[in-house]
């Protein structure tokens, strides 16, 4: 259920570090992951995809999302997509490597959620990274999910104290959760 790492975000991981490791790959999450809950391919996502590429490595994003939202944001960065995948369910994962043509040890999986996908990432052999999720506009689902993993990730932060190590200082952004739609836009003003 941990990950074999935290990290503050994508786009703060030294991927020249694990290229030299040997990882070949690398599975994203879309949803608070690499953009805010809903939204399309920021600049940001491109350029960092681009820049995984130039490195070497194959990319593919796997989803629970429907295949629309999957395919377009797939199409604007350039990748594979794997969509409705069922997380934390192995299928997707090891169809995104299928798609990249390599064994799950040499991939990267990268989410924001433990249960799904940190957990479906362990469960099918790949190398896990857990980031801060960017936005607290979510989902209800994912609302409940992060209230279920809280236990978890309170232990994982003693265990990483009493093994000396690091992690990102805080888990969720400042704030009040809000509830959104399917494509990140805030159902009621009232927060959680």
């Amino acid at each position: 259920m941990y990950p074999d790492e935290w990290k503050e975000s994508p786009y703060s991981i030294d991927f020249d570090e694990y290229s030299r490791k040997g990882y070949k790959g690398i599975v994203f999450d879309i949803d608070n992951t690499l953009v805010p809950h809903g939204k399309p391919a920021s600049d940001d996502a491109k350029e960092l995809i681009s820049r995984l590429k130039q490195i070497g490595y194959g990319i593919c994003i796997v989803s629970n999302n429907e295949k629309e939202r999957v395919e377009s944001f797939c199409r604007e960065l350039g990748c594979e997509g794997v969509w409705k995948a069922h997380k934390p369910d192995t299928k997707g994962y090891f169809k995104a490597c299928s798609a990249m043509k390599l064994s799950p040890a040499s991939v990267l999986c990268i989410g924001d959620q433990l249960i799904t996908d940190i957990h479906g990432g362990n469960r099918s052999g790949m190398h896990t990274i857990l980031v801060n999720p960017i936005t607290r506009a979510e989902e209800i689902q994912v609302i409940v999910k992060r209230k279920l993993e809280a236990p978890f990730i309170f232990i994982y932060r003693i265990m990483m104290k009493l093994k000396g190590k690091s992690f990102p200082s805080r888990r969720l952004p400042a704030g009040k959760a809000v509830v959104t739609d399917n494509m990140g836009n805030p159902l009621r003003k009232n927060r959680i």
